[in-house]
């Protein structure tokens, strides 16, 4: 079975930036060569509603395995301008 969770990926204070970063740690059994995948999860958050997190352009990746401890997520906007607040994001590893 898959190994899930959730995450924030803050792009800080407007007007913010166009790239975050989150690290998951405690996923004691990963391994460097394990699948790993994330994505945005459309739910409200103190900044954004559903339909801004859904219309958002964001391209998320999870990357940089570090065996037996995690992984990073990144997260950057697919546009030339920054952009603020909280977005919520699911990820899985197997």
């Amino acid at each position: 079975m898959a190994v899930q969770g959730t995450a924030t990926l803050d792009f800080g204070s407007f007007p913010g930036t166009s790239d975050a970063t989150f690290v998951v740690t405690g996923q004691t059994a990963i391994l460097a060569g394990s699948d790993i995948d994330a994505w945005i999860i459309p739910a409200t958050t103190a900044d954004h509603s559903v339909d801004e997190q859904r219309i958002e352009k964001i391209i998320i990746m999870a990357d940089t395995i570090v065996a037996g401890t995690g992984f990073t997520i990144f997260g950057r906007t697919d546009c030339d301008a920054p952009i603020y607040g909280k977005f919520n994001c699911g990820w899985v590893w197997n």
